[in-house]
C-alpha cells in the first residue's frame, strides 16, 4: 500500500492546493477573517500544548502551524501529501532556524500506519478542514490512540454538515451553495483553481462515536458561527464596526448551544483515557 494515498480524491485534492503552493502564502495572508480563524485556532490550542511537548500535525500544508508551534518551542512532525507544500514548510523552517524542532513527512492521514515517525506524540492537530477530503475520517480517527502517549491530546478543525452563514445564502438566490452540506453523505465536490476533488462532512458526533471508548471529549467550540466565514470577501473592511461587534459575540457564545455547532468550522479536543 503506498503510504502517501489510499484514495484517488485525496490526491486530486493535494494536487488542487500544491498548484497553489508557492503563492499560499501570499493568496490567504491578508485575508482577515482567516487571520480571525487562525487566531482562535491558536488561542484553543494554547490551552492544549505545553512547551517540549512533541505534536504529530496532519495536512500541515505550508507549515503556518508548525512554524507557530515551533516557536512555542514543541516539538513538530508535519505531515503532508503535497511534496510542493511540504518544500515552502522547509524553506519556512530554514528561514525561521526551527530545524531542531521540526521535521516532516510526505504521508497521507489515510495511511499513518506506514508513518516513519510513528512518536508517541502528545497532541495529533489537524487545522482547517484537511481531514474534510476523505470520506475514511473514521479510519482515520481509529488510528489516533496507538499513535499517542497515555492523556495524550487531539485537536480538530473541521466542517460540521449545516453552517448557518451558508445556509442564508439562499436568500441570495444561491440555493446550490446554501443547501450543499445538507445533501452530503456522497461528498460534494469543491474546486481549487482546475482541480476537482470531492469534500465531505462531519458533525462533532462522529467525531466523538469514533473516539468515545479510548478518548474524553474535552470542549467544542463554534468557528465563524457568528463572524463570517472567508470567502464572504472584504466582509471586515467593510464593516469593521460590524465584524469587531460580531467577533465578540462569537467569544461570547462559542461553546454555547447551538453556535458551536453551526458555524462554517468547529474546533474540537480530545484527552486519551
Amino acid at each position: 500500500m503506498n503510504p502517501v494515498a489510499k484514495n484517488i480524491n485525496e490526491t486530486l485534492a493535494a494536487a488542487a492546493f500544491t498548484q497553489q503552493a508557492n503563492k499560499f502564502d501570499e493568496l490567504y495572508s491578508g485575508n482577515t477573517i482567516i487571520k480571525y480563524k487562525r487566531k482562535r485556532v491558536r488561542e484553543h490550542l494554547s490551552k492544549i500544548i505545553a512547551p517540549g511537548q512533541h505534536i504529530l500535525e496532519l495536512n500541515s500544508g505550508t507549515g503556518e502551524d508548525a512554524i507557530w508551534l515551533g516557536q512555542h518551542n514543541c516539538k513538530v512532525h508535519a505531515t503532508d501529501i503535497s511534496v510542493e507544500m511540504q518544500e515552502v514548510l522547509k524553506q519556512k523552517v530554514r528561514d525561521a532556524d526551527l530545524h531542531e524542532l521540526i521535521n516532516t513527512e510526505i504521508c497521507s492521514f489515510t495511511a499513518l500506519e506506514y508513518l516513519r515517525e510513528r512518536g508517541p506524540y502528545d497532541v495529533i492537530f489537524s487545522n482547517f478542514a484537511g481531514l474534510n477530503c476523505t470520506a475514511d475520517l473514521d479510519t482515520v480517527l481509529d488510528s489516533f490512540a496507538d499513535l499517542l502517549k497515555p492523556k495524550g491530546a487531539v485537536t480538530l478543525v473541521l466542517l460540521p454538515k449545516f453552517c448557518l452563514w451558508e445556509f442564508l445564502l439562499i436568500f441570495k438566490g444561491k440555493l446550490k451553495t446554501a443547501t450543499r452540506r445538507l445533501f452530503s453523505s456522497n461528498g460534494v465536490n469543491a474546486r481549487v483553481e482546475k482541480t476537482r476533488f470531492k469534500c465531505w462532512y462531519y458533525n462533532p458526533s462522529f467525531v466523538i462515536k469514533h473516539l468515545k471508548h479510548d478518548f474524553d471529549l474535552l470542549s467544542i467550540e463554534g468557528l465563524c458561527t457568528i463572524v463570517p466565514p472567508s470567502y464572504i470577501e472584504n466582509f471586515a473592511e467593510k464593516f469593521p464596526k460590524l465584524f469587531s461587534w460580531l467577533c465578540k459575540k462569537e467569544t461570547d457564545w462559542k461553546n454555547k448551544w447551538p453556535w458551536k455547532y453551526i458555524g462554517d468550522y468547529y474546533i474540537i479536543s480530545f484527552r486519551k483515557k
